[in-house]
């Protein structure tokens, strides 16, 4: 740990010198060579003298990434609000008129997602003006996969509190999730397992999970469960209340955060 935070700032300290080189000719017009030259080493200097200054240099360069990374995910999310609600590939629960709505992008082989469970079950049993959409996000393996094909195909026959309900018991199913525990569990939830059988290999519920799964990309998703509220994506299980908070100031004044 202690090697890694040196070999950083030892790389930040020839960034900062490059930096400086490539940015002098722009800024210091006129300038020799000899006289650029001088001026790089005096940089040098000072950062060898100095070398707080590259670890004020990585904070602030951390917290540019850090404001360019969510303007660019709003700028996704405003690009892709259609197809984040789009019912062909998502599950729509809550009230489906609500003014609020609450996107999950899961996998029923994530620990975490587990544990939001009952964070997301409880807003949509509280709140009756809460939208939910939930989107099969396979990112843990070939199990996951295969358990999202059988929610995918099993979305076709049960609608509403039945889905719902099959969707609980799923994500509440103890040990691993693949193919065969997913249909166990559909055939126990009255879906017609023959015909998901056959609809869990068809072209279009493949298309439907490579759909989301890019689309995720697209939104720079690393990992699950994420939320999206409003103009924000929240990453991971942070519990009801944070997740209620953001809710209530997209109410408020249209945004996940509030100003002021």
């Amino acid at each position: 740990m202690i090697f890694s935070s040196l070999r950083r700032l030892a790389l930040a300290g020839i960034a900062a010198c490059a930096l400086a080189a490539a940015a002098l000719p722009a800024q210091a017009q006129g300038l020799s060579a000899e006289q650029r030259t001088a001026v790089v080493e005096l940089i040098k200097e000072t950062l060898l003298k100095n070398p707080e200054l590259i670890q004020e240099a990585l904070v602030e360069l951390e917290r540019r990434n850090q404001v360019a990374q969510v303007e660019a995910q709003r700028n996704a999310l405003a690009a892709e609000k259609a197809s984040l609600i789009d019912p062909a590939s998502s599950v729509i629960a809550g009230n489906p008129q609500g003014d609020v709505t609450l996107i999950e992008f899961m996998d029923y082989n994530c620990g975490f997602c587990k544990r939001a469970m009952e964070d997301v079950r409880a807003l949509a049993k509280d709140d009756p003006k809460l939208k939910l959409v939930i989107k099969d996000f396979p990112i843990l393996g070939p199990d996951s996969v295969e358990a999202s094909r059988v929610a995918v195909a099993v979305k076709n026959q049960l609608q509403g509190p039945k889905y719902w309900e099959f969707h609980l018991k799923l994500m509440s199913a103890k040990g691993r999730i693949n193919g065969a525990k997913a249909l166990e569990i559909a055939k126990e939830a009255g879906a017609d397992i023959e015909r998901v059988r056959k609809e869990m290999e068809a072209p279009a519920t493949r298309a439907v999970i490579e759909q989301t799964v890019a689309l995720g990309d697209r939104l720079g998703l690393t990992g699950t469960p994420a939320f999206i509220v409003g103009d924000e994506v929240v990453f991971g299980a942070v519990g009801q209340a944070a997740l209620k908070q953001k809710i209530e100031a997209v109410r408020k004044c249209g945004k996940a955060t509030c100003s002021g």
